[in-house]
């Protein structure tokens, strides 16, 4: 007798077939919603920064690294070259103006002193001789007009004497013209010997006069060689402290080369170095503080080097009001440098999101926390901690500011705890 044999619902070709149809259906749900932009990633919270917006009090600032410096420094350069012979005080001395500081020794200059020293004793001497020669002169020239004015006196006697008899009839003519004859002459003999005696005059005193300008000359050399070998000694120019002494006995030092400096010890200043895309905002009067002793002290600019090296320039700040008792000259400052005034503004901190976004977008964290989203920003000034939020964010928001390195082109994040 046959039997019926029924017929099983779930063949192994069935379960195959609906197997296929479901994993299809998977596989375009699945391509349906990655296409369509709403890509997502799971992420652990534990390895994200999640902070919240919030206004508050906003000041642009730059950190910057300050050297405490003399109010005053006068550097000691080599006025004349040689060769360190002596040291009187050792770097760190206190020094009075006028204190010796060490001793060049010049062989050359030394010798050049000894032979313009000669020189001028030659000259002086030669000056005396001349001097005696031109007074002899003059001596022999006024003995040689004594003469010719006793002449023309008793030219002169016989002269009238004689025209008187002449007119008396007492002497002859010839005797007369005679007289007459000398009388001229002696006239002729003292105007010449008078003019001899001007021209005499004149020719000594120019020549006193080119002899002593001269001397003048050379003692004024002489001086200028003194005070060249007295260079040699290097002596302190201002009261204040020796410091950055560079010299040792035997040492040659050339002309013009640094050997130390005198710091003035009536205050401080602090030199500091700034980053060359900041020299259009920097000014004299901006203002910055500093913390020393866990106190607040606060500085301003008082001068702006604009000269760029190394892509930084430099600018001098002074103290406002009491100078931080125990700072001292070389200690460094961390300073906080303001570039604008204090205001209210919606801050985001600072993290390593910006690396990846530049700031035109951020991901912000959705009110019940479980995902973030990408949402456009705007950012204005920032300063070592916080963004100003232009646009894009309100206070309350909270937002992913850490690295966003490993997200790709993300739009959604899923926060797993």
């Amino acid at each position: 007798m046959d039997r019926v044999i029924e017929k099983k619902k779930w063949n192994v070709k069935r379960v195959l077939t609906i197997a296929g149809i479901t994993g299809l259906v998977v596989l375009l749900g699945g391509s349906i919603y990655f296409s369509s932009g709403k890509s997502k990633l799971n992420v652990d919270v534990e390895r994200i920064t999640i902070s919240e917006i919030a206004k508050g009090d906003f000041q642009e600032f730059i950190p910057v690294n300050g050297i405490v410096m003399p109010l005053t420094t006068i550097y000691l350069d080599a006025i004349e070259g040689g060769r360190v012979d002596r040291k009187f005080v050792e770097d760190g001395a206190e020094m009075k103006k006028g204190d010796p500081i060490l001793q060049l020794a010049n062989t050359d200059l030394e010798l050049s002193l000894a032979n313009q020293q000669t020189q001028v004793f030659n000259v002086l001497t030669q000056m005396q001789i001349s001097r005696d020669q031109a007074q002899q002169n003059t001596i022999s020239k006024l003995n040689q007009m004594a003469d010719v004015d006793n002449g023309l006196k008793e030219a002169d006697r016989v002269y009238k004497l004689n025209k008187h008899l002449f007119e008396q009839k007492a002497i002859g003519l010839q005797e007369f013209k005679s007289s007459e004859n000398a009388y001229q002459y002696q006239v002729r003999r003292m105007k010449l010997a008078m003019q001899i005696l001007k021209q005499d005059t004149l020719s000594t005193r120019k020549q006193l006069d080119q002899s002593n300008e001269s001397y003048s000359n050379m003692k004024s050399t002489l001086a200028l060689m003194r005070k060249k070998v007295g260079d040699l000694i290097v002596r302190a120019p201002v009261d204040g402290q020796l410091t950055s002494m560079d010299a040792e006995v035997g040492q040659n030092k050339n002309k013009g080369e640094r050997l130390g400096q005198i710091d003035v010890l009536s205050g401080y200043k602090v030199k500091v170095d700034i980053d060359e895309h900041y020299l259009p905002r920097i000014y004299n009067g901006l203002a910055g503080d500093f913390s020393f002793a866990d106190k607040t002290y606060k500085l301003t600019i008082k001068k702006v080097y604009t000269q760029v090296t190394s892509g930084r320039f430099q600018v001098d700040m002074a103290f406002q009001g009491k100078v931080p008792a125990g700072i001292r000259r070389g200690q460094t400052l961390q300073i906080r440098l303001a570039l604008s005034d204090e205001t209210k503004a919606v801050l985001v901190p600072k993290g390593g999101f910006y690396q990846q976004t530049g700031g035109n977008w951020i991901f912000k964290v959705s009110e019940d926390g479980k995902k973030a989203y990408r949402t456009d920003i705007q950012l204005g000034r920032q300063n070592p901690e916080y963004y100003e939020v232009m646009q894009g964010l309100k206070p309350g928001d909270k937002v992913l500011t850490s690295s966003y390195e490993t997200y790709g082109d993300m739009q959604e994040l899923i926060l797993k705890k």
